[in-house]
């Protein structure tokens, strides 16, 4: 077994604290991982206060892991020590369903294999992620990472970036379209950089009137602020898709009315209650209204390869393993800008 170190929530509600644990044995077709940068996802954050209702502990969280190659089994092809790599949300899945061969493995039929808080195929191990110094990953679940960019921003890439990348390019995304963005979160910023990159007109949509700068130097081409009726219905019947990055309750219907006859609507947040929509929206101007998850690993290689060429990186914050409670409080406040990225050496101290 390989002895490691993180930061472990120990219970619900509990704060995270320096974790002692082991790791399996890199087999043949693992690679090992030395942590250099973890982001942190919200997602981590309604994990550990076990929100979902869904949460083992003791848990280590963390699923936007870059590092270096340290150890490679016998029958690696794809990776050799020394090489930058990076691991997002999931570690497996069962290869052999219908999305599964078709490189869609975040909806894997029988369920992936989370990064942490899952069960192995075994039935039996535990998952931990990123929150770490080490990780050992079959290769089919593991990303190259370029040199060209700064690997502490690169991080957030392996989830927020994906989850936006991912939904832009299915549906299309490209020059000349115009392309909605509610929320500048980490999700929204990230989408916003992406659409722009794509070549959309890029809008940002916000409740916030002091996110209008920012917004613009992500990439925006506009920002209109949400709450002001008249500025969304200049807007009407006018958008090719909008990216929905809000999880909090908002009015869908407020949106779906600025589309276009066969428009895309797709949603990324998931809001704690049920939306209430006006079907009409729908019917009537033949749009849709759609949901994406992640990505699958082949495109998220297609991401992060599109993100080197391009330059595209997340905003973020790098901070130290003992700061992380205190982060999950500020990410409560949305007080970042735009993302947590944990630096890895200061672990060790």
């Amino acid at each position: 077994m390989v002895a490691s170190l993180g930061y472990a929530a120990p219970a619900a509600k509990v704060p995270l604290g320096p974790y002692s644990f082991e790791r399996r044995e890199p087999g043949a077709n693992d690679v090992m991982i030395e942590i250099k940068y973890c982001g942190v996802c919200h997602s981590d954050l309604h994990q550990v206060k076990d929100e979902w209702g869904s949460s083992m502990f003791p848990m280590v969280p963390g699923h936007e892991i870059v590092g270096k190659v340290v150890r490679v089994g016998s029958a690696v092809k794809g990776f050799k020590v020394g090489d930058l790599a990076g691991v997002g949300c999931m570690v497996d899945s069962c290869r052999t369903c219908g999305t599964c061969k078709q490189g869609l493995e975040q909806y894997c039929e029988n369920g992936f294999v989370g990064t942490y808080n899952a069960k192995e195929k075994d039935g039996k191990t535990i998952t931990q992620g990123g929150y770490s110094n080490n990780i050992v990953v079959d290769e089919a679940f593991v990303l190259h990472i370029s040199d060209k960019l700064e690997l502490s921003a690169v991080a957030p890439l392996l989830c927020a970036g994906i989850t936006t990348y991912s939904p832009l390019r299915h549906w299309k995304v490209s020059k000349g379209q115009k392309v909605g963005i509610v929320g500048l979160g980490g999700l929204g910023h990230m989408a916003v950089k992406l659409a722009h990159a794509f070549g959309a007109q890029v809008v940002l949509f916000t409740t916030s009137a002091g996110k209008s700068e920012d917004a613009k130097r992500l990439g925006a081409d506009e920002v209109v602020i949400s709450k002001d009726a008249a500025a969304m219905k200049k807007h009407l019947k006018s958008f090719d898709f909008i990216l929905d990055t809000v999880s909090a309750p908002h009015d869908l219907n407020a949106y779906l009315a600025l589309l276009k006859f066969e428009g895309t609507m797709t949603l990324l947040g998931v809001p704690p209650a049920a939306p209430s929509l006006n079907v009409g929206n729908l019917i009537f101007k033949r749009t849709q209204l759609a949901g994406s998850l992640i990505g699958g690993i082949k495109e998220t290689q297609e991401m992060l390869d599109f993100c080197a060429e391009h330059g595209i990186t997340s905003d973020v914050e790098v901070i130290a393993i003992d700061k992380i409670n205190e982060a999950y409080e500020r990410m409560l406040k949305s007080d970042v800008k735009y993302r947590f990225v944990i630096d890895m050496a200061t672990l060790k101290s």
